[in-house]
């Protein structure tokens, strides 16, 4: 079940509002525990009883990590290596095509898909590294600790969080009708992004998709690659903060997962705004651990080449992915080495895009000869500048790509900020209300003349 599904909108969610709001405060973590475990079982009782097993098995790992430690650090390794190891081969059992014998031990079809396993598997890997590390305690308390890796509104999109932040965000909890409006304007907002920018913009990128790559136009092609790109921000975007607006009506306060990535004035700026809290989980527990204790900036350099590839890799679980990720860290290194040059200035939002757009191609197709052939296709290789196809795509979408370019902006935003009128920044808040409720039924009658909006570019 997803968050833009019409049973998720209008039963689940405001049905465990209500449980929730009438439970004793001292039984709402169990309540919340109890209403996951219901979303969770709700994608099947098989991918429910494989997250109770991940949930127990890392809990008494990383508890017996912690007790071993207080004792002597060595001793914890053992129980330390085997949650590592565990965890690591779920996330590849899950997500690569390789152990059909597994799938057919669990009675599990080939097309089961463990939902949210690489994000709540980078949660269970930093909990016990933090544990084996001595910076946290190895939380005793299994509501506590099933939420962690659980929580409904942070399953399909995080943010992932070190437990000792998670733990923060859950003693500062704070319910009521601020936080209730809050977290239902941000969920509409998600919902809108999702359904009216990220589902239209799938449309056209089918479109070009589904033309052979031999006889795609440059322009085309390149029409075809924004429009996957602008997708993937709005789709895991619009995810990302309907997440949040569901867990601010419960009264958590998560941080932002994107914060207006699209068109920065460096890729280093791109890169630390995409998906801001898995970024820092792969700088945090593989870049400054490896790099740390290097003095050799050559191999300081090749390290944060190697986590890229990693995180490119997380994230497509394919070769192409690698192959983004390594991409994208080694142009961090070039422009960091150039960061002087009043050319980068001059036209850093213009190369940012282009070389965005260009490395997304490698995350869209599903091998790196499919991605070798569309980029050849982009640099006119076909021998093709336009055809009928390109002036079709242009009359039917270019107005949404433009809209859609200036919604993935903080253009908007900042103006109101800015604004020295109190008046204007009245008007919008009174009228929010208004435009939420419109948005929800735009949505919804989307949704329903479609079935489902159920746009995955990228299943994490």
């Amino acid at each position: 079940m997803e968050y833009s599904s019409l049973l998720f909108i209008y039963v689940f969610f405001p049905v465990s509002l209500g449980i929730f709001y009438v439970t004793p405060k001292k039984l709402r973590e169990s309540v919340l525990l109890l209403l996951s475990a219901v979303f969770c079982g709700l994608f099947g009782l098989r991918y429910l009883a494989l997250l109770a097993v991940y949930i127990l098995l890392n809990y008494a790992l990383a508890l017996a990590a912690g007790h071993l430690r207080s004792r002597k650090k060595a001793a914890a390794y053992f129980p330390f290596a085997a949650g590592v190891t565990f965890d690591i081969f779920a996330l590849f059992a899950f997500r690569t095509e390789h152990f059909s014998w597994l799938y057919s031990a669990l009675g599990l079809h080939r097309g089961f898909f463990a939902v949210g396993i690489s994000l709540f598997t980078l949660s269970a890997l930093g909990y016990l590294v933090d544990v084996y590390d001595g910076r946290i305690k190895a939380e005793k308390n299994i509501v506590r600790y099933s939420l962690f890796i659980m929580m409904f509104p942070r399953l399909l999109m995080g943010p992932v969080l070190r437990y000792d932040a998670f733990t923060r965000i859950m003693d500062k909890r704070r319910t009521g009708s601020q936080e209730l409006g809050t977290g239902l304007t941000l969920f509409i907002k998600g919902l809108a992004k999702k359904v009216l920018a990220a589902d239209t913009l799938y449309a056209l990128y089918s479109a070009v998709h589904t033309v052979d790559k031999g006889s795609l136009s440059a322009v085309s092609a390149w029409l075809g690659a924004v429009s996957y790109i602008l997708c993937l921000y709005f789709s895991l975007s619009g995810v990302a903060d309907m997440g949040a607006g569901i867990a601010s009506c419960f009264g958590f306060r998560f941080p932002q997962s994107f914060s207006y990535p699209m068109f920065s004035t460096r890729i280093r700026f791109f890169a630390a705004k995409w998906h801001t809290q898995v970024i820092h989980w792969f700088r945090s527990y593989i870049t400054k651990p490896f790099a740390s204790h290097i003095k050799s900036q050559l191999i300081r350099k090749l390290i944060f080449i190697g986590a890229w590839t990693i995180a490119g890799f997380w994230y497509g679980f394919s070769a192409g992915g690698a192959v983004f990720g390594a991409l994208m860290g080694t142009a961090i290194v070039v422009e960091n080495r150039l960061r002087k040059s009043k050319m980068l200035k001059a036209t850093g939002i213009i190369y940012t895009l282009i070389i965005v757009t260009v490395l997304s191609v490698f995350l869209a197709e599903g091998s790196l000869a499919g991605s070798m052939r569309y980029l050849f296709a982009m640099i006119g290789g076909n021998r093709l500048l336009t055809d009928s196809m390109t002036l079709y795509l242009l009359r039917s979408y270019l107005v949404v790509l433009l809209i859609s370019m200036y919604a993935s902006t903080d253009l908007f935003r900042n103006m109101l900020v800015r604004s020295r009128r109190r008046v204007l920044r009245r008007i919008f808040s009174a009228v929010t209300p208004a435009v939420m409720l419109v948005l929800l039924a735009l949505c919804t009658a989307l949704i329903s003349a479609d079935g489902s909006s159920a746009v995955q570019l990228l299943r994490l």
